[in-house]
């Protein structure tokens, strides 16, 4: 079995979203999450990337661990 490790920029990408370290930060920069409301969950995502999210975190996928790294940063105050 192999084992990937996908990266924030990775992710980016995959959600078909700029990933350059500057876009990054500055989508999250002007995206976040409010308290109580679950990635999955926030509006600024179309649904095909909702489903993605979704998916990866109910299945424990490969992606897990890079969305909750972005769920983290999406947390932090600005």
């Amino acid at each position: 079995m192999e084992l990937f490790s996908h990266n924030l920029s990775a992710l980016f990408e995959q959600l078909g979203l700029s990933s350059s370290p500057t876009d990054i930060k500055s989508f999250v920069s002007n995206h976040r999450l409010i308290s109580g409301e679950t990635i999955t969950e926030a509006p600024f995502w179309h649904p095909s990337q909702r489903r993605f999210i979704n998916e990866a975190l109910e299945e424990d996928a490969d992606w897990a661990e890079a969305i909750d790294l972005l769920d983290t940063l999406l947390r932090k105050p600005a």
